[in-house]
């Protein structure tokens, strides 16, 4: 048996969740990955997974034997690497899976992703989009880029800056709902967001004076994606708050314009999570220092104010 390779083959099992989809990856029939398994637990007399026709999930051997294969497979790629020389540079070669949350995935991650492909054509990137935080671990991905205070975990945070956020509406719907100059207004309209934000129906709102204050809204329309809360606020349907990123070019070319003004949203933390229990093989830390250095400047340039504020 190649330890290695069946070792490998069981860590995107449990990442995956499912035999079939390790055996897509791996473009193995799905009943020689549950052969290969079956061996794997033989060899180590011991049950790893506990499966039904639905669920697949770890024993407690099954975890340890997880945790300790993530290890030795980063050593293995880390001894590799030491001796993989492409002229005078080590060569940056695999797979990365990345986790995002939805609207930084979208809009920011693209540009930043080809230019580390540019820089290390071998790798080879698997971008995974969601809005929830979860531990790497259990996630299944090698860096999580999320949004919001992360708690704590098996996983090291990495802070790569602040999301902007902004409170707007089209004018076509400010021109027919009356008067918003002051945050009381605001419960007087519908209101637009995201599932998970603001779902105590409380609107946090920094004044000029940098204090904060609840106002209430009415939430009229939720959704799970920030492309539809966008389109719902183009076309007039009320008021909601967007990454300052996803609706920029909106306020530039009037389709949006800013509510209250003098107020402010709080910014939203975004970190990098990495797996914190095992040492990181080099692709993973060569794809983390690109986006520690890239994505605050994509931060900062998303953030910068527009000419008319």
């Amino acid at each position: 048996m190649d330890f290695l390779a069946t070792a490998r083959l069981y860590t995107r099992v449990v990442e995956l969740g499912s035999m079939s989809a390790a055996a897509r990856e791996f473009e193995m029939g799905q009943p020689a990955v549950s052969e290969r398994i079956d061996r794997l637990e033989k060899y180590l007399s011991t049950k790893l997974l506990m499966r039904s026709a639905r669920t697949l999930a770890c024993t407690h051997e099954g975890q340890l034997f997880y945790d300790h294969s993530k290890a030795l497979l980063a050593l293995a790629e880390t001894a590799i690497a030491s001796v993989s020389i492409r002229g005078k540079e080590n060569l940056i070669r695999g797979p990365v899976r990345i986790a995002s949350a939805h609207c930084p995935g979208e809009i920011l991650l693209p540009s930043i992703l080809m230019r580390a492909r540019m820089k290390h054509p071998e790798l080879r990137i698997d971008l995974v989009l969601n809005d929830t935080i979860v531990d790497p671990i259990t996630e299944g991905v090698d860096i999580s880029l999320r949004l919001g205070h992360v708690g704590e975990g098996r996983f090291v945070a990495y802070p790569l800056g602040n999301v902007r956020r902004v409170l707007v509406a089209a004018p076509s719907f400010l021109k027919h709902a009356g008067s918003i100059s002051v945050p009381s207004d605001l419960s007087n309209h519908p209101f637009i967001r995201s599932k998970g934000t603001f779902a105590n129906e409380q609107l946090p709102l920094i004044t000029a004076r940098q204090d904060t204050e609840f106002v209430r809204i009415q939430t009229m329309v939720t959704t799970s994606h920030w492309r539809p809360l966008y389109e719902l606020l183009i076309a007039g349907g009320g008021i909601g708050v967007l990454h300052y990123a996803a609706c920029a070019n909106a306020i530039r070319s009037g389709a949006l314009v800013r509510v209250l003004p003098s107020h402010s949203i709080p910014e939203l933390p975004f970190h990098a999570l990495v797996q914190g229990f095992r040492p990181a093989s080099p692709r993973i830390r060569a794809v983390l220092e690109i986006l520690k250095t890239e994505i605050p400047l994509a931060l900062q340039q998303a953030s910068a104010p527009l000419a008319e504020e």
